[in-house]
């Protein structure tokens, strides 16, 4: 190869770089801000017809988006086995894993809601164990410690050893989620279903569950108010935009866990939302129970690597 090519190829490969790390940055913004548009969209809507705003907004963004990149006709390709896995994952998230997740957000206060459902590579690693007949070494114990050693400093809403203030039940719907979204990317990796695709079906399959339940329950007197406007917030920026940026970060970089570790500005930045719009006080137990959870995943991801290695 040429020293014209070689440099027009580094060229590409550094450009393509940047890219992505414009598209994580962007999607990292996005993501800072949910927890408060969670918060303020459950102060008038039930958290079904919250994501059910929310997921019909995501719909209409994944169609277009079909459409734009020409793969909206793959749909009709898809294998039965496959389209039942991707009925599954609509089943899990946005229907299960939203509702339980806004169930958490409107019992606890912002800043313990959302590292909670943080957890959830974490969580990965226990279910590992029954499901997928892994093993853990001490190094994953050890950050599995870490990360619940945070859960329970970020529960504990300012006083580092009591419970008191905590709300249990919030809690136990804030891990359950972690959970949820477990199962979810277990299931996601199994399916040959191209990413745009699969989001698109299981959030449409999801929606149409979501309507039925509004139905079913009588919840489905969605009102224009605040509320509103923040599910088509959630729809737009915590979901429809935000996914798609993120699957583009991803298939542009050839340094995928770099691009992800990005996540983990979020919660930090969100804290600076939930204090100067929801007016919460912010906690030193939020702050080191952040610091806990990040570190437990970061450490455990570095025992995963060196396993695999």
């Amino acid at each position: 190869m040429s020293r014209k090519s070689l440099t027009s190829t580094s060229f590409k490969h550094q450009n393509s770089e940047k890219k992505a790390t414009t598209f994580a940055f962007i999607t990292v913004a996005f993501w800072s801000t949910v927890a408060t548009a969670f918060k303020i969209g459950l102060k008038d809507q039930a958290p079904s017809q919250l994501i059910f705003i929310a997921s019909c907004v995501t719909v209409l963004i994944l169609f277009v988006s079909l459409f734009i990149t020409k793969q909206f006709t793959q749909i009709f390709r898809i294998s039965t086995k496959n389209l039942l896995l991707t009925l599954l994952l609509g089943i899990l998230n946005p229907f299960a894993y939203y509702i339980i997740l806004f169930k958490a957000y409107s019992l606890l206060p912002a800043q313990v809601a959302q590292p909670l459902n943080m957890i959830w590579p974490i969580v990965l690693v226990i279910l590992s164990v029954p499901i997928l007949k892994q093993k853990l070494n001490w190094k994953q114990l050890v950050a599995l410690a870490i990360s619940f050693a945070g859960v329970f400093v970020i529960s504990s809403q300012g006083d580092f050893f009591s419970l008191k203030k905590s709300n249990p039940i919030g809690i136990a719907l804030g891990l359950s989620s972690a959970f949820i979204w477990s199962f979810y990317w277990l299931i996601n990796v199994r399916s040959q279903v191209p990413e745009l695709i699969k989001l698109f079906l299981s959030f449409l399959f999801g929606t149409i569950l979501l309507a039925l339940y509004l139905w079913l329950t009588s919840n489905f007197n969605l009102k224009i108010n605040n509320g509103f406007y923040a599910g088509l917030y959630i729809g737009c920026f915590e979901i429809g935009f935000a996914f798609i940026l993120w699957i583009k970060a991803l298939s542009l970089t050839k340094h995928n866990a770099r691009i992800a570790n990005l996540i983990y500005i979020a919660p930090f930045v969100s804290l600076i939302f939930i204090h100067y719009i929801l007016k919460e006080e912010i906690y030193i137990t939020t702050i080191v129970g952040i610091f806990f959870i990040i570190s437990g995943i970061l450490f455990q991801q570095t025992s995963k690597t060196q396993t695999d290695d």
